[in-house]
């Protein structure tokens, strides 16, 4: 009984944490869908695939988004013609290099900077060296077909009004769209965290690989928010090294659970996997070097 109350204040939490940034990302996503036209996109991406990649991931520093809802915005960005390397690189920055999360970054580690570089540079630099993986790799926008088509209808010759309504009606059917796969992923990662015994994680991350892999499927399963996260890692500080906090601060905003299935839904699962496999590889690799 008590772990079942365990399990619903978890999941509770979570989802409470959550949807305000679903939210605003889907309403994020209905407003490029209706105000944002594609000769706009064309005009602001570079066509160097190098410079596409460096734009997308710099423009998560002035962009507020967490990864609970950037996974919508994406979408839509893609659906407006934003090369797949540029949407990428901005999906694994955006919820880790703006100023909110790294402000809270800087607070939770007693206003020290150096876990705020460690953070936004590996992020900045993995972000870098997938895209451009990515823009060598696949040529396509790797949507689902069902999430390459949405039914709507062209803004261009609506007035203001009209737009606004459909930016609402957009962000309702995003919201339902990825609700239900935050809803499973927040019930995983609160059985995960209900069942799964600390103890059990700290006795296997004895050494540097193994305490960096630890805090990566520790990050992965408890899916918090990158607005909060560092509050957690910092309760680690005197269990984990510097690199394997650095891994859990950057791992989870990539990859989590909820995001991981926001992700399916939207992407081809062989190019999920891809993705998931290149993070897993840059982060680990990253937190050994630091």
């Amino acid at each position: 009984m008590n772990s079942f109350l365990q399990l619903n204040t978890i999941f509770i939490s979570i989802l409470i944490e959550a949807i305000p940034f679903v939210l605003i990302g889907v309403f994020i996503a209905g407003f490029i869908q209706m105000f944002v036209s594609e000769e706009m996109v064309a005009k602001v991406v570079p066509k160097n695939r190098f410079l596409a990649v460096l734009y997308g991931a710099l423009v998560g520093a002035i962009f507020p988004a967490c990864e609970c809802g950037i996974v919508p915005i994406v979408r839509r960005l893609l659906l407006k013609g934003v090369p797949l390397h540029t949407a990428i690189a901005f999906m694994l920055t955006g919820p880790i290099i703006n100023p909110v999360v790294l402000f809270s970054t800087f607070i939770a580690f007693g206003n020290q900077w150096d876990m705020v570089w460690y953070r936004g540079g590996l992020a900045l630099i993995i972000a870098l060296i997938i895209g451009i993986l990515i823009s060598i790799h696949f040529k396509g926008n790797e949507l689902l077909k069902q999430a390459a088509h949405p039914h709507c209808h062209h803004p261009s010759a609506q007035t203001f009004m009209q737009k606004l309504v459909g930016m609402l009606r957009h962000a309702v059917d995003e919201f339902f769209s990825v609700g239900k796969y935050l809803i499973i992923g927040a019930f995983i990662a609160a059985a995960m965290q209900t069942y799964l015994k600390t103890s059990t994680l700290l006795e296997i991350g004895q050494t540097d690989q193994s305490s960096s892999l630890v805090m990566m499927g520790l990050a992965f399963v408890l899916s918090l928010c990158s607005e909060a996260d560092a509050f957690i890692a910092s309760s680690f500080r005197g269990t984990f090294s510097t690199g394997a906090l650095v891994a859990f601060l950057v791992y989870g905003p990539m990859v989590d659970i909820k995001n991981m299935l926001m992700m399916l839904s939207v992407f081809n699962k062989r190019f999920v996997a891809i993705l998931i496999g290149y993070i897993t590889l840059f982060v680990f690799i990253g937190s050994l070097l630091i």
